[in-house]
């Protein structure tokens, strides 16, 4: 009986299509009807509208935008206001007349004072006390200029600077993510299609099956129950045939949803591709990840942001000084007749907070702690998954090599049962099962080389170097041990 398409295949498959449902538009980039897309092209377009990517950069915009607002904070702030009021309020109106460089000596009740009255001092003047309404017309130009912030500039700087790297990291952690899942799908393709070939071998050795089996029991040598048996498996095996046919849907379905193109788009895959083994020594890869793994570079620039951060923070412990200069013009009519301008400097040092500052300190403090947890956790479980990668990588290579013989023995054996058979010292079981064992023989050949791609590819991506300039194309053979016909086709006659 054929061995159905794994369940961890039909699984990944139907992984890559939860994955990127969430991105999938019926308005994506449509494609030529019915172009050839390789693997590099199909990653170009995946590229150019994968959400995740797109949020990525505008992370890296916010960080930019971030450095160029914290730098300028260390420049002049300088700000440009006008106008108008009217008041009677006896303090502000002297106060105007003053601005404007209009006060007299009548603005003080001169005209009240009486040199020959004992109590004249005692006088309140009226013009000054009842002052009529004044208008007053004032443009003001300020400049304000830091000068000492307690460090405080310089961490929002280091902190901007450090998100842009963060961001930068996180940008080619997602292109190589993009490219992995990308690479599943377009793979996953290929897979199906290869599981559709064994299925296809196998209906054509049910079918070959039927045959021998219905001659020898025209010519009694085999009783009915052997020919219903054989035609019920040809039934079972059109019925599997089908599953793998879905398989593929389900595979070019994934694709499509990478590719945020419409799911009735016709594609046509170029050639299929091959992940290559990174180039240096095994025993040095972990160090290599440690080094240039995006997601770490990721999270340290993240600490050297809470760094700033704590900068940040520490700075209200400090004093700020500042200068400010300043030019006014004050008219009661539209003008710039009056001028006066105002320069000075200003420290001011909280030396008492209720705990605040040092709170906000521990607080940022407790957060680096944080993410460096956060990184050691993740430097643990990249060392790991780079050993691990590599360990599955060698493993399914060498089981490529295991299955390729088992499918020859298979197929050999599939040969001589079936043979026996026809010769009437066999059984039909003993045929059902060569044919059963072959067909696994070369499911299995198909997940093996399937898992060499993924798994050098996990390896790559695990290193910080999953690129195009990783994968190469694999030129179609003619035949391969996993979709040779079987032998029973040669040999299905009485």
């Amino acid at each position: 009986m054929m061995v159905s398409m794994p369940r961890r295949v039909r699984a990944g498959l139907l992984t890559s299509v939860c994955l990127y449902a969430g991105f999938y538009v019926s308005g994506g980039m449509a494609l030529a009807q019915a172009e050839t897309l390789d693997f590099r092209q199909a990653v170009e377009v995946a590229l150019k509208q994968n959400p995740d990517l797109l949020g990525v950069q505008a992370q890296m915009a916010q960080a930019r935008a971030g450095i160029h607002q914290a730098e300028g904070a260390r420049l002049p702030k300088v700000t440009v206001s006008a106008g108008v009021t009217r008041t009677n309020d006896a303090l502000n109106a002297f106060g105007t007349k003053l601005s404007q460089r209009q006060a007299t000596f009548n603005d003080f009740g001169a005209g009240q004072f009486d040199p020959t009255n004992p109590n004249v001092l005692g006088v309140e003047p009226n013009s000054l006390n009842y002052p009529g309404s004044v208008n007053n017309f004032n443009t003001r130009i300020q400049a304000d200029l830091p000068l000492y912030t307690g460090g405080k500039l310089q961490g929002y700087v280091q902190q901007a600077r450090a998100m842009l790297l963060a961001a930068q990291a996180g940008d080619q952690a997602a292109r190589q993510q993009i490219i992995y899942h990308a690479l599943q799908a377009y793979d996953g393709v290929y897979t199906a299609r290869a599981f559709k070939g064994v299925a296809a071998k196998a209906l054509e050795a049910a079918q070959s099956q039927v045959k021998t089996v219905d001659s020898l029991f025209k010519q009694g040598v085999v009783i009915k129950s052997d020919l219903l048996s054989a035609q019920v498996r040809e039934e079972d095996v059109k019925l599997q045939q089908d599953q793998a046919a879905n398989m593929e849907a389900q595979a070019m379905d994934a694709l499509h949803v990478v590719l945020g193109v419409p799911l009735n788009q016709p594609i046509t895959l170029g050639p299929e591709v091959m992940v290559t083994l990174p180039e240096g020594d095994p025993n040095e890869w972990v160090g290599q990840a440690m080094a240039r793994n995006p997601k770490i570079q990721a999270l340290q620039h993240q600490i050297a942001a809470a760094n700033g951060h704590i900068e940040v923070a520490r700075a209200d412990r400090y004093p700020q000084i500042g200068a400010m200069a300043r030019f006014d013009t004050n008219d009661p009519n539209p003008g710039f007749e009056s001028h006066s301008y105002t320069v000075g400097a200003q420290l001011n040092w909280t030396v008492f907070d209720g705990g605040v500052t040092q709170n906000a300190v521990d607080q940022a403090v407790a957060k680096r702690m944080e993410l460096q947890a956060k990184l050691q956790s993740e430097q643990n479980q990249l060392g790991m998954q780079v050993q691990d990668s590599y360990r599955k990588a060698v493993e399914a290579a060498n089981q490529v090599k295991v299955r390729e013989l088992a499918v020859k023995q298979a197929e050999e054996a599939a040969r001589i049962v079936t043979k026996r058979y026809a010769d009437g010292v066999g059984t039909l079981v003993e045929v059902q099962g060569a044919q059963a064992q072959l067909d696994k023989a070369r499911a299995d050949l198909i997940k093996a080389r399937q898992q060499v791609n993924m798994q050098r590819a996990a390896l790559r991506l695990a290193l910080g170097d999953l690129t195009l300039d990783a994968t190469q194309p694999v030129k179609p053979l003619v035949q391969t041990a996993a979709a040779q016909p079987p032998e029973a086709d040669a040999v299905g006659k009485p």
